[in-house]
This record gives structure tokens, sequence and C-alpha cells, in this order.
């Protein structure tokens, strides 16, 4: 029997995490991979923000940064909310 507070706790440090403490490897690694994906186009935003500081010439940079950052932010949250409480839920189901 898996403990479903160390799988969200698990899932809490980086999302996946909890789904290979509990077993569940394919949807572990896949959540480990879009979370990769995420956290990869958050930088690319923030660094196309930091860009844009430097020079200040290129307004569609800045544009892109932003929508880049706020996008790999937001998916990476809600990925995360969903990484814990499926974990949780995954663990008291073995």
């Amino acid at each position: 029997m898996k403990n479903p507070g160390t799988a969200a706790v698990l899932s809490f440090l980086f999302n996946g995490l909890g789904h290979l403490y509990n077993g569940q490897l394919k949807k572990g690694l896949w959540l480990i991979f879009i979370s990769s994906i995420n956290i990869i186009i958050s930088v690319i935003g923030a660094a196309a923000i930091f860009l844009w500081f430097v020079t200040l010439k290129n307004l569609q940079l800045l544009w892109w940064g932003i929508f880049l950052f706020v996008i790999g932010i937001a998916s990476a949250c809600v990925i995360g909310i969903y990484s814990i409480f499926d974990a949780y839920k995954g663990a008291q189901q073995n």
C-alpha cells in the first residue's frame, strides 16, 4: 500500500514523481516530459523579455516573451495541480 501523502508531496516537488512512486511509470514519465516542456517554454519567454529590456527595440519580442512565459507558467500550474491530486488518488486506489 502506497502512502497518498507521500505521492502528493513527490508530485508537488516535481510533476510525475508521485506517479512513479505509485508505480504508474508511463503516466509519470509523460507528466515529467510535459512539465519539462513547460519549463523550457517559460525560460524562452523570460529570455525574450530580458532581451527586450536589454535592447528596448523590438516590441514584438516583448509580446512573444510575455505570451510564452504566461502560457508556460499557466500550463505548468494546471499540470501541477492535476499531478498532485491524481497521484494522491492513485495511491489511495493501490
